[in-house]
């Protein structure tokens, strides 16, 4: 038995190897999105994403549907982290949990700084969050040349920028609250932990309890994505019997339809951009400045930062034959934004086409920006035995 399996779990080796596959078929779809935005068929191809069906339109039902189910993997992820996972024990969970506050901080308060009081302010939160499947695709490219521990490492951080920009969306992106549907949406959640606490292993409960909730959080003003995380928190998880439980099997049954499905035409409605000599030109406005220094420039500051202070205090180290260089690479890969910053630009302009836009391009831009000297950082360097095969 090689020192990898002893390492790494077997969930994790499978999220892994999921993560990477993904991330090149994202990068294929938004390849493919933007060809077709840009060739003689873009005006038809962004009309479809656009047509309407059962009251929404089809890019309505990908980014409040779909990304619904996203968000429910995102917290069965995370639960997992916090029961079994790197983040189960506070020594271990403290390093990544300490880079991630870093790094959302850091960008965000870049943007802040350079928009403030602007119409752009509300664009904090685009570049606090990083996107697993493609700082993982980035990974897989190094092979060897990178300890394993530094893959667990990001995996970690990454989940809890995922929880952080969830937590900024349910404050600082919610509209218009309607009390009623919120309280219905709050009486189904505690219906379903009530279920948890009498032990209902069938999954069936929940998922129709999950719909219920997505309903009355899509009617009450809070995005209904969070439905998904609150769900994933409703359903059993025994760290015990971590492969029975009906959180593992959920998750391993939504894992490979998310990340080749979901995901991709995420990235098929949402990158759909005409690119023109003027597009580039907003990426010199306060926004698009804010939004590639806060991903290329505060993210891996906000990461070396955050991982600095638990160090130098005590509580925490850096992992078995991780370095600074390696955590400086790490946080320049937290740069690549992607789905949760475009997922956020979607909602902090919701009524600026233009701004969403410019905003999309700037995230493109700097995550590509981020991911290649990402991988430059961790390129050069002495390769490590404990690698993922």
């Amino acid at each position: 038995m090689t020192h990898e399996t002893n390492s790494l779990s077997a969930a994790f080796r499978e999220f892994f190897h999921s993560e990477r596959a993904g991330g090149i078929v994202l990068a294929i779809c938004t390849i493919l999105a933007l060809l077709m935005a840009n060739s003689p068929l873009g005006e038809s191809y962004r009309h479809f994403w656009h047509l309407y069906a059962g009251g929404l339109s089809i890019e309505h039902w990908i980014n409040d549907g779909l990304m619904a189910v996203f968000f429910l993997l995102i917290g069965l992820e995370l639960e997992r982290e916090l029961y079994v996972g790197e983040l189960s024990d506070f020594r271990n969970a403290i390093l990544p949990i300490a880079a991630a506050i870093g790094g959302m901080i850091i960008p965000a308060g870049i943007h802040f700084y350079l928009n403030a009081g602007s119409a752009t302010q509300g664009g904090f939160g685009i570049p606090m969050a990083t996107d697993i499947a493609f700082a993982l695709g980035v990974l897989v490219l190094l092979g060897g040349r990178i300890p394993a521990a530094l893959k667990v490492f990001v995996v970690a951080f990454a989940v809890m920028d995922d929880l952080g920009a969830i937590i900024v969306i349910a404050i600082f992106y919610t509209s218009k609250i309607s009390v009623a549907y919120l309280l219905a949406a709050a009486v189904t959640w505690l219906l379903l932990v009530g279920l948890n606490r009498l032990r209902v292993m069938s999954l069936i409960p929940y998922l129709i309890g999950g719909v219920f909730l997505w309903y009355f959080f899509l009617q009450s003003g809070v995005h209904a994505t969070l439905a998904g995380v609150l769900l994933a928190f409703a359903i059993p998880f025994d760290g015990k019997k971590n492969l029975e439980s009906p959180s593992h099997r959920l998750e391993h049954l939504l894992h490979k339809p998310v990340v080749f499905g979901i995901i991709p035409l995420f990235a098929l409605a949402n990158t759909a951009l005409p690119v023109t000599g003027d597009s580039f030109r907003e990426l010199s406005n306060a926004n698009g400045l804010g939004i590639v220094l806060g991903l290329v420039v505060g993210k891996p500051i906000g990461v070396l930062l955050g991982c600095l202070a638990v160090t130098a205090i005590g509580v925490s180290r850096l992992p078995q034959d991780v370095s600074w260089r390696h955590i400086a690479g790490a946080g320049m890969l937290g740069g690549i934004g992607f789905t949760m910053s475009i997922f956020i630009a979607n909602l902090a302009f919701a009524t600026e086409s233009q701004t969403i836009a410019s905003s999309k391009l700037a995230i493109l831009c700097a995550s590509v920006l981020a991911g290649v000297i990402g991988y430059m950082l961790l390129r050069f360097g002495r390769p490590s035995i404990t690698s993922i095969k």
